[in-house]
Formats: structure tokens, sequence, C-alpha cells
């Protein structure tokens, strides 16, 4: 059998480990020892090769008629991407018509395209994923390969120049005008002007450790500046971080032979130096370059969400510009995270002046998705989210003094993230959880006024929605789906009517390649009352006259669950290849984790040493008594990250309930893991006579 990905033998590995311990199913009750060595299953190659195909490799494919990379056009009309079998379309509706069709023609495009690079394109299978139209329509443009190309939308004519836009997405961060990136060199802030070339030096005395734009945080690091452009991209906000102080961490490489050593700046909890950020603005709408210090205590490099101050792409977090470009809000979070403070600051004179601050007991978040605070000058107000009446809310204050205008959301139900405001109309759009019946992670938009009246749910259906927005033309595109079924894409207006269906998703062919939907289910906690929510994973030959031993897959969080999204996936990972050798998977997300309320979010607080176990355990045992062919007394636990710290804590702590653990790069110690992770979910360090407690 060939192992045809590295996923593929990662999958195998730990599938050997736990049926080498814990055995596959049974063909009768184990009374005795000896009777469970002889009425063991063996796993045969066709098991195996049952497995790898429900990898989502072999199953991603075989779900046609979706809907993806959704983007509006000026005139209200939508582009997307449309699945198909042998790839993908790109296709167009006009929801004040009802019309869709294809956006351009594919076979002729395709044809053109290899005439001009020499090389075969495949009408369903076009080497670029987004497109533009032309103001007029008549064209598309698009890049592939570093190439510009306009071509007729009958695809059979085509200009082609250099991409006079191409820049590093790795190492630059692009204006929002696209005439200009900034990156870092020698420790300092360059931009380049993409049409000249011509680079310009913003900053002058960054140096080694203590540099401008700096994306560190220990446990990642990139070359992408750290920054915040104004939407006018004439100003940039950003910060010199000092780790002058900072301890290193060193890794050596195993190589036979002579080792390298890497080495960088890495904070650990309790290390008296941690990294620091001074605030600066860069205004470039000048003569030259000039660049702002924030009349401002140097902050802790701390974010309201996230262990990291940065982006992915590097976009400076819990920073937000006024609309126009006057003024820059941001909130600085205290080391331990219990302190949020909300200031608005000049950009022109480096004044800055106190909002708002907020404490929690445990730790201080604003948002679940994402971060869900927002400054509003044109009204003197901003939107503070906060869970101090133990739900997710929303919140209205005076910016000039900090005072509360109003609560504007209320209940015991969720909001997850802003994710519009309308300042005219004063109407809030925003992602919700908890409040509509059944299971209480999926998602749904909804829209509020300002003052709290008007709440209106926006997605109707007992659903996960995800959804793209577009309230100038008072219109969203609603994609829903569960884990055991399919999405449907659809069109809405404002008020939650439906107005025509882009896509349904075909899972036929899926259906045919042996696919099996995994079981949601809900569960009591440890203390018999709180509701839990997970998947189960069988096997697609499942014989419920047997006995099946069962594997544990968690990741404890705290910054998230088990599960992950509640919308529907072709293969979740490797849990239904490992239930086709022969084992039931489950996973269930344990109270610790986000997404319901404060208190059962903080519920392990400081003792990230219980990671929701007792939770997993008490599931296994009520899945237990609901499926007889669930055997409690073989049961193995395996996850990933915190998922292997998990794990391993699992089998030692619980070694009666749990009999194998696979762990895979666990912080096992987190005082040997970065400052900003435990000293968030655990505390600050605490130093005892006897030992470090963490």
């Amino acid at each position: 059998m060939v192992l045809n990905s590295l996923s593929l033998k990662s999958f195998l590995l730990i599938a050997g480990v736990f049926w080498l311990s814990i055995g596959c199913a049974n063909t009768q009750p184990v009374v005795q020892e000896s009777q469970q060595e002889d009425s063991r299953e063996v796993v045969t190659e066709e098991d195996y090769k049952r497995a790898e195909s429900l990898l989502g490799q072999h199953t991603n494919s075989l779900v046609y008629n979706t809907a993806s990379n959704i983007n509006w056009e000026d005139d209200g009309r939508i582009t997307y991407l449309h699945t198909v079998p042998g790839g993908e379309e790109f296709m167009i509706a006009d929801p004040s018509s009802g019309s869709l069709e294809r956006a351009f023609n594919h076979e002729n495009l395709a044809q053109t395209l290899s005439d001009l690079t020499g090389d075969t394109v495949d009408a369903l299978n076009l080497p670029f994923n987004n497109f533009s139209f032309s103001d007029d329509a008549s064209k598309i443009h698009f890049t592939t390969n570093g190439t510009q190309f306009s071509c007729d939308v009958d695809g059979t004519s085509c200009e082609s120049s250099e991409d006079q836009n191409q820049y590093n997405r790795f190492s630059e961060s692009l204006s929002p005008d696209g005439s200009k990136v900034a990156f870092i060199r020698d420790y300092n802030l360059w931009i380049r002007d993409l049409a000249s070339g011509n680079e310009t030096q913003l900053t002058f005395d960054g140096e080694e450790n203590y540099g401008y734009a700096t994306n560190n945080a220990g446990w990642t690091k990139r070359d992408a500046p750290v920054l915040l452009w104004s939407p006018d991209s004439k100003r940039i906000a950003t910060f010199q971080q000092d780790s002058r102080n900072v301890k290193n961490m060193n890794l050596v490489s195993t190589a036979i032979g002579h080792t390298e050593l890497q080495q960088w700046k890495y904070p650990l909890p309790g290390d008296e130096h941690i990294f620091m950020v001074e605030r600066v603005v860069i205004n470039l709408d000048g003569d030259e370059p000039e660049l702002v210090r924030l009349d401002v205590e140097p902050d802790y490099q701390r974010s309201t969400i996230t262990d990291h101050i940065a982006a992915r792409d590097g976009t400076l977090l819990d920073a937000e510009w006024s609309s126009d470009s006057e003024m820059l809000a941001f909130v600085s979070v205290s080391r331990d995270h219990k302190e949020a403070h909300l200031q608005i600051a000049d950009p022109n004179t480096g004044e800055v002046t106190s909002v708002l601050d907020e404490r929690q007991d445990t730790f201080f978040e604003s948002g679940i998705n994402s971060i869900s605070w927002r400054y509003l000058k044109d009204s003197n107000e901003f939107v503070w989210w906060s869970q101090r009446d133990n739900w997710g809310h929303l919140y209205l204050y005076d910016a000039n003094s900090g005072s509360l205008k109003n609560q504007i959301t209320t209940g015991n139900w969720n909001v997850r993230e802003v994710s519009h405001i309308d300042e005219q109309n004063r109407v809030i759009y925003f992602i919700g959880s908890v409040r509509e019946q059944g299971d209480p992670y999926f998602q749904y938009l909804y829209k509020i006024n300002f003052d709290g009246s008007g709440l209106t749910l926006l997605t109707p259906g007992m659903a996960n929605h995800d959804t793209s927005l577009n309230v100038d033309h008072g219109l969203l595109v609603d994609t829903y789906s569960t884990p055991d079924s399919p999405p449907v894409t659809v069109v809405r207006d404002l008020d939650g009517n439906e107005l025509m269906e882009l896509a349904e998703a075909d899972i036929s062919e899926l259906e045919a390649h042996g696919w099996k939907a995994p079981t949601p289910f809900s569960v009591k906690a440890r203390d018999g009352e709180t509701d839990l929510y997970g998947l189960m994973y069988t096997p697609t030959n499942l014989d419920e006259s047997k006995s099946y031993p069962v594997l544990n897959y968690l990741y404890p969080g705290p910054q998230s669950g088990s599960v992950g999204s509640r919308s529907f996936r072709a293969s979740r990972s490797d849990k239904q290849a490992m239930a086709e050798l022969g084992f039931i998977v489950v996973e269930v997300d344990a109270q610790g984790t986000p997404g319901r309320s404060k208190e059962f979010h903080d519920f392990y607080y400081g003792n990230m040493g219980d990671n929701g176990i007792p939770d997993q355990i008490a599931m296994i045992e009520q899945l237990a008594e609901r499926h007889s062919y669930l055997d409690a007394d073989r049961v193995g636990i395996y996850g990933h990250s915190g998922g292997g710290f998990a794990s391993t804590r699992g089998i030692l702590a619980y070694p009666d309930f749990y009999k194998v653990a696979v762990s895979g790069a666990g912080n096992h110690d987190n005082r040997n893991y970065t400052d900003a992770w435990g000293e968030k979910w655990q505390g600050l360090l605490r130093r005892n006579r006897k030992r470090h407690q963490l």
C-alpha cells in the first residue's frame, strides 16, 4: 500500500498505536483476557484502503454545486466559484432579476490562455481564483503567475502585461489604495511605491531587538511588518518593539553531523522582561514622512483575543482608525489579560485620551470570533463588547465622557462578532449564537438598532450560517449547513427574506464513495447538569452486535474547542478514517472552552491541568450507556499541541479509564511555553519555596 501523503502517514501511525494497544471491534462480549485476544478481528489492507479513501484529499472533490469566493460587484450582482464535476466555474448572479449564469466563456478563455502561454489550460481549472470586471463589464481582469490579463468576456481575446503591483505578501503590507507597500529593512520601516519602485525610509533609529513593526511573539514570528494603514493610505499606526532584555529561545537541529542553532527572543511566564511596544504613528502626507510617538507608557504586547498583537497578515490588532483617518483608537491590555483600556489618540500631536477601562476577575476578551469593539468618530461613540453579565453583549458608550449610554443586546446568549455597523441608520449587524433552538454553537446573522430595539434574525433555519453582507445594496449571501447536512447558498434581503438560490450541494457521488455523516449528540458534563455537544464517528460497516473500542479526540482550548466549525465537511480531519479501522471516535466541547457563557469558559481558569478531561470521561460513559457497541473499558485518547498536553494528562491522571494515549507536540509544562498563553489562562506565575507552580 502506497503512503501518498504526510497526513496519511501520521494517520497510519496513530491508528497503529491504538490498534496494537486496545484492538479493534470484538465479535463477542469480552469476559476473559484470553477471549479478548481470540476475538479480535484482523485489520486488513482493504480496511486501510477504505480508511484512506475517507481522508479529505479523496473526499473534498466529490462535493458539487457549492458556492465560494463570494464577491460583490458595484451594481449589486454577485460573482462566485461554483464547484462542478471536474473542477470549478465562475458564476454571476443578479438578485434584482433572479438571473444566474456563467460570468464569462470558460472554454474560449482556456483556449486563448493556452495559445498565449503555451501551457494547456483546463476550462474548469483556470489558473486564477478571483477576477474583476471592467467598468463596462465587457472585460475581466485577473493575475496569474505574475502576469496581468485583460480578456473579453467571450474569452476570445486577451491582452497581457507584467503585474506592476506585485508585492511579497509574506514580508510586505499593501496600502488600502493599492499604491504602495510597507516593509522592514534593518529594523526600520520603509515604504515602496508600486508604480515607480521608489523606496522611502520612514524610521531611522531602529536597531536589533528594538525595531519597528517587529512581528515576533516568541511562539510565532514572521517577516511581515505589524501595522495598521489608515483608510486614506496616508498614515501608518505601528510600534517600536522593545525586546532588548527579553531572554532567548534556543533550538538545535538533530541532523547528523554539525547541528544548526536557531535563536530568537521568546519570553516565558514569570520572566522579568517580556515584549513591550512603544506606539507610534507615521504620517505620510507631507514633504517628508513624520513619526509621531503617542504620549502613553509602553504597552505589554498583548491583545484582547489572541496571544499575539498581530493578525496572520500582519494587521495590528486592537487598533482602529476613524473613517476619516483623523483619529486612532486602541486598546491596551494588562500583562495578566484581566484589564482592557480603550484610548483615543490624535495622530498629529500624539495626545492620548483615556476613554474606558474594564477589568475581569479571570481574563478579558473583546469577542468570540473576532475583536468586536468599534470606534464611531462621527457620532462620538463607541461600541464595546463585554461579558460583564456572563454573556457576550454589546454596549454603546459616549466617546467623549466614556459614560454608558445603553446596553444594546441582552439575554442568555452571545454576540460572537460585529459584522458591520451602519452608522447612518444606526444599525449593527452581528454574528450570534445560543439564542436559537438546537446546537448552541450554530452561528446566525442578526441586526439590531443602536438603542437595543429591532433585534431581527436574518438567517433563519436550524444550521450553521456563513454569511457575506452587502448593506449598501440591502443584500446578504447565506450559506447554511450542519455537520450531517450539506450546504445550501441563498441570497436574502436585510429582513431575512430569501430572494434566490445560488447553490444546493450535491453529495450523491460522495455518498456513493462510501461517505458516512458524523452523529451529533448532547450529553451532560461532570456535574450532571451542564449540556455538552459533540460528534461521534462510527465505521461505515458498523455492526451493532459487536463491541468497539473508543478513541477520544480532544483539544481543550481554552481558546477553542475540540469540534470546531459546525458547518458541513466532507472529511473532518482523520476521524472517520480512524473509525473505519474498527473504532468509535468521539469529540465534545468540554467546559473551559469558548462559545457559551463566561462561566462556562472560565471553568478551569487557573487549573489548566483539568483540560476538561472529567467532562470527556462523562461523555464517553453516557454514550456507552446509549449504544451497546461502545466499549468503555477500551478507551484511547489523542490530540495535538494543547490536545497533546491534555491526552498525556488524561492517561496519567485517569489510567483506569484511558488505556493508551497518542500525544503530538504537547505543551506539557506551561512554564516553558509562551508568556501570553500561560499568563492568560493560568494566571501570573507564582513562585513557591519548594517549586514553581503554573
